[in-house]
């Protein structure tokens, strides 16, 4: 019986409107209230009815008299408006709904006459869908009616929720008509769910079957979201909800509310309107009673109505107060369309006769009027004849007892809206529980798609080195900049500091010192040697090559700190020459002493062609020709393809490495591949050299020394390779000090220990005696 509260609100409207001194000042409204008997049929008889004026209509026949009717209000269901709306959209005849939401009936084409004030169900599922959103729901189930609305309004959410980010678990479609069967079925499905939150597009008899069979089966506690505050407030009634449902979200849309309408129900009285033929049936629904009838049998426990039951105690279920207030509204739009139409004055000065007018003038006024209603409402239609409005966010809160309760928690406003998306606002405290197909991934994480599922779903991966991820839930890590690094949580980057092999740093500076020792160690050998240049042991195997030898290993020793410090074009030019050639001199002189030995044992006769090869000369020819080999070889590498200072942005990660780029590897490997030949080729004839008569002979030295030479930068290649940023160049120092303390070492070491302890082996007659050193 809630359709006769809003059949009272209707009058309650037009009471006050006839009081009002503002509005229609000097018109009365009258009204009449007809009963279609909730079918199509009896809509379309009562409306021709309406625009005849006679109790048996015929068709484009009008018998009144008085005041011409000025527009229909209703009907309550939306199938028995669209039948309406399309007789009355022949006339151009205004037809205002306080309760249709259908979608169709936002065309003009096909209702041109049809008004409402209220939305159209396609702008509420829109506006729910934003909830969605805000709430960062992005796994969720839509379940709709398997009928053109039901269709059209999951589409129109997967259109606006997909962009969004939100994937659909499933779509669930429940047949319009009755079907226990379906309704089974689809509870097992739901049974299957993960998603947390449900999109409601249904009935409200169907709404509640599901809730009822969920209710029989295990299923963990879901958020229903509908775009009718009617489906929550139904479901809050039913008894253990509150195992099948953590919260429920409806929207009720913005109309004016009816100020001073309970206090007008009150007062009503089935005594002070006995022409009313609905007061009654009305009394005894809401008061449990019955009327006395003569020909009724009184049975024991019948409570008779009095009429003097008052209403005033009597609260309003909470359907129907949005029903009222939409009725009450839609009086009110065309009372004002009336006013304004009327005191519009056309461009010839002549205004709009209240007895005489045509009903599209009205309609015309009607779709454009903007007004205020008594409780400050603003009322204006938009241009498909729907109710311009914002919606009210109730949700249902449960009370310790377990108890749900519709509270309101925020607002929608479609008009403030940025393209596809409305505003939201929403209490702070609000807590609302999560729907995901997958956690968040944290800052430092990106989500790697899961295959053959909704990219919803994902799995979170951290990202690699010189990456980083700044936000949640971001699709992939960010390349760090080329000066930074990514941190170690890998949610952003760090400056990257420049570094090289200082002399500050302790490798650095041990090997600083070590280079200084070793070519001080040569010096002081250089020094044995010429202060005892004329014993035996110096002369021996050629002394200038000797000294050569001694000055290269000195340089070689030295130019390792050509690789300390921040490199510089110069340092960079000479760091890989001077190594070159130093080294190139020191292994020529190791060989042109090598071969001294050797020919000086072949030697069979005087003024032979192998004595002058043995002439000091001989052995310096093979000194300068090899060295200098190696200097053109140098030359055309700086000419063509010099060494410059660069930065290793690969090597370390937290680093900028600065380095000395070779130019040209080919060039290099062809430096150091001569390098090798000559070390190569030295090493093989010490070698054979091993066994000759060792009085003052020092070729097993010189075998040594190349041994330790060869292993050294043998074992240089792959590791100077494998290295990485400044840890190189430490390995190319450390080669090199190997190597010249090998050479230095194995060379002149044993004979130092002859001359300064013992000094007696260092004779001529010690040697006559057929000694061995």
């Amino acid at each position: 019986m809630w359709g006769y509260r809003v059949a009272q609100s209707f009058v309650f409207a037009i009471e006050e409107i006839n009081r009002s001194t503002h509005l229609l000042p000097n018109l009365t409204l009258g009204f009449s209230i007809r009963n279609s008997g909730d079918s199509a049929h009896g809509a379309l008889y009562e409306t021709m009815g309406f625009l005849t004026g006679q109790e048996e209509p015929i068709p484009n026949y009008t018998c009144q008299h008085g005041s011409p009717q000025a527009a229909l209000v209703g009907d309550t269901r939306s199938s028995l408006s669209v039948s309406m709306a399309r007789l009355l959209g022949l006339y151009k005849f205004p037809q205002v709904s306080y309760s249709s939401s259908l979608p169709s009936l936002s065309d003009k084409i096909q209702f041109p006459s049809f008004i409402r004030t209220l939305t159209s169900d396609l702008t509420s599922s829109h506006a729910v869908t934003q909830l969605i959103i805000h709430f960062q729901w992005s796994w969720v189930i839509i379940l709709a009616h398997d009928d053109d609305f039901g269709q059209q309004a999951s589409s129109l959410a997967s259109q606006v929720l997909t962009p969004a980010g939100v994937c659909i678990e499933f779509y669930l479609y429940v047949p319009s008509h009755q079907s226990l069967g379906k309704i089974e079925e689809t509870v097992r499905k739901m049974q299957k769910c993960t998603a947390r939150v449900v999109l409601v597009f249904l009935s409200n008899y169907n709404f509640q079957l599901i809730l009822y069979g969920l209710l029989a089966v295990p299923v963990s506690g879901q958020v229903w979201v509908s775009k009718d505050t009617l489906h929550m407030a139904l479901a809050l009634t039913i008894p253990g909800i509150s195992q099948v449902l953590q919260g429920t979200f409806g929207l009720l849309y913005h109309s004016s509310r009816a100020i001073g309408f309970p206090e007008f129900l009150a007062h009503l009285r089935p005594s002070q309107t006995p022409e009313d033929m609905f007061i009654k049936k009305f009394w005894e629904f809401t008061f449990d009673c019955m009327w006395p009838y003569q020909n009724i049998t009184v049975t024991e426990g019948v409570q008779f109505c009095t009429g003097n039951e008052s209403l005033k105690n009597k609260p309003h279920p909470f359907p129907e107060v949005s029903k009222i207030d939409a009725a009450y509204t839609a009086v009110y739009s065309i009372a004002h369309a009336l006013h304004d139409m009327i005191s519009y004055e056309h461009q010839d000065g002549k205004g709009t006769n209240s007895q005489d007018f045509q009903p599209w003038q009205l309609l015309h006024v009607l779709r454009k009027v903007h007004f205020k209603t008594p409780d400050g409402s603003e009322i204006m239609f938009d241009a498909n004849g729907d109710l311009v409005t914002k919606f009210d966010i109730f949700q249902g809160q449960k009370t310790p007892d377990g108890v749900f309760h519709l509270v309101c928690v925020g607002l929608i406003d479609p008009q403030a809206s940025s393209g596809n998306k409305m505003m939201v606002q929403l209490k702070e405290d609000l807590q609302v529980p999560t729907s995901v197909c997958s956690e968040s991934c944290l800052p430092g994480f990106s989500q790697v798609p899961r295959l053959g599922a909704p990219h919803c779903c994902f799995d979170c991966s951290p990202c690699p080195e010189g990456q980083f991820a700044d936000q949640r839930d971001m699709k992939r890590c960010l390349l760090c900049p080329k000066k930074q690094y990514s941190s170690h949580t890998r949610d952003h980057c760090l400056p990257r500091t420049e570094i090289f092999l200082a002399f500050e740093e302790p490798l650095g500076f041990i090997l600083a010192l070590v280079a200084l020792l070793l070519a001080g160690l040569a010096v002081l050998v250089l020094g044995v040697f010429l202060k005892h240049r004329d014993t035996p042991v110096v002369r021996a195997n050629n002394r200038t090559l000797s000294y050569f030898l001694l000055i290269s290993l000195s340089l070689c020793a030295l130019c390792a700190l050509l690789f300390l410090g921040k490199p510089t074009v110069t340092t960079c030019l000479l760091r890989q020459t001077t190594f070159a050639v130093v080294f190139t001199v020191a292994v020529s002189s190791v060989l042109a002493k090598t071969l001294t030995v050797v020919l000086a044992f072949r030697v069979t006769r005087p003024r032979s062609r192998i004595q002058i090869c043995l002439s000091p000369g001989a052995s310096t020819s093979v000194v300068l020709i090899a060295s200098l080999i190696q200097v053109v070889l140098c030359g055309v590498w700086l000419a063509h393809f010099p060494p410059f200072p660069d930065k290793d942005m690969i090597s370390e990660p937290q680093h900028i490495v600065i380095q000395c780029h070779d130019g040209s590897g080919a060039t290099f490997f062809c430096v150091l591949g001569y390098l090798g030949f000559l070390a190569g080729g030295t090493f093989s004839v010490a070698f054979l050299a091993r066994d000759l008569p060792d009085v003052f002979n020092e070729t097993k030295f010189l075998t040594f020394s190349m041994l330790l030479f060869c292993s050294v930068w043998t074992a240089f290649l792959p590791l100077y390779y494998s290295a990485r940023g400044k840890s190189t160049v430490a390995v190319e120092i450390f080669s090199i000090l190997a190597s010249t303390a090998g050479l230095l070492g194995g060379i002149f070491i044993p004979k130092c220990c002859i001359i300064l302890l013992k000094p007696e082996k260092n004779t001529s007659s010690w040697l006559r005696q057929g000694h061995h050193v």
